[in-house]
């Protein structure tokens, strides 16, 4: 199939190679302007080395764009990871349309942050959806599904780059096919089931130490390896990273108190919550670099006692 690119970054460029690689003939390819002083996005990078046109238009909804999408004859356009808005009568000029990613099971998280919020809110499962993209944010009719579990300790690296990642990939090649040839069923969204997330970002992902263990490692390991969650260290914003959960399910058996730093090891330290305690292997206190729970320690910079959060 002779297929129109739209996309971005490592799943972008993932993608594309994914056709080439099978025969297909990539006509052009679309992505976002980089901002002043950042390097070329990798999905440009790539498509200029192997000799592709590329397109970078400031809006998907110029008459240029539109033209530029006219001029390459495509079957299809296929969108993986676009964060540039792309109206319907730029998406519709392909002979058979266009499909999009979205790392979620959709009508379930519309929205920029889709991977980072089922976990977030303790989902045990998640997925994507190949879709036909429309005017309303992630809303149009679904093509094809796939869906992975999430487990208990799994961060948000692990369920992208090990799962959604790999499966959206391989969705991508079959949903096209499926809908070049005529054979694909398109599902209209259940509104009534619908949920939007915003941005998970540094407001989202802060720990109030007062919560259960539980929410705050699941905002932890929403946030791993970004944004990353955090909390406060002598007025110094801390990211934590690697860390695991301990439960305590009698009443009056965790200690310490809140926030409080009741352990230090020597390869990880552990910190007072409702329910249970958090133990912290991997921190990044602001100005420097991620470190172990452990160097950090070592340096003085907390000990067994220190309040976080306060």
């Amino acid at each position: 199939m002779r297929i129109a690119f739209i996309g971005q970054q490592d799943f972008g460029k993932s993608v594309l190679e994914a056709f080439l690689a099978r025969g297909d003939e990539v006509a052009g390819v679309f992505c976002a302007p980089e901002k002043e002083g950042a390097r070329p996005d990798v999905l440009k990078v790539a498509a200029l080395e192997k000799g592709l046109q590329v397109f970078q238009f400031p809006s998907l909804k110029s008459a240029e764009a539109e033209e530029a999408m006219r001029s390459l004859n495509a079957d299809l356009g296929i969108m993986a990871y676009v964060l540039q808005f792309a109206p319907q009568s730029f998406v519709n000029i392909p002979t058979h349309g266009t499909i999009q990613y979205h790392p979620s099971l959709l009508p379930k998280y519309r929205g920029p942050s889709s991977i980072n919020w089922p976990i977030a809110k303790g989902e045990t499962g998640t997925g994507l959806s190949i879709f036909r993209p429309t005017d309303g944010l992630d809303e149009g009719p679904v093509i094809l599904q796939k869906t992975c579990e999430i487990a208990p300790d799994d961060t948000i690296g692990e369920v992208y780059f090990n799962r959604l990642f790999p499966l959206g990939v391989e969705a991508m090649l079959e949903a096209a096919d499926l809908v070049v040839t005529d054979r694909h069923v398109e599902i209209a969204q259940d509104e009534a089931a619908a949920s939007y997330e915003g941005w998970f970002r540094a407001r989202e992902s802060a720990i109030n130490w007062a919560n259960h263990v539980d929410h705050i490692y699941n905002i932890i390991r929403a946030a791993n390896p970004a944004p990353g969650a955090w909390t406060t260290l002598n007025g110094q914003k801390l990211q934590i990273f690697d860390a695991r959960k301990h439960s305590v399910r009698t009443i009056g058996a965790v200690r310490g108190k809140i926030g409080e730093v009741t352990e230090v090891g020597e390869q990880s330290i552990r910190v007072t919550a409702q329910g249970g305690q958090i133990e912290i292997f991997k921190l990044k206190l602001e100005g420097g670099k991620k470190v172990s729970a452990a160097e950090l320690a070592q340096s003085g910079a907390l000990s067994q006692g220190t309040i976080l959060g306060g």
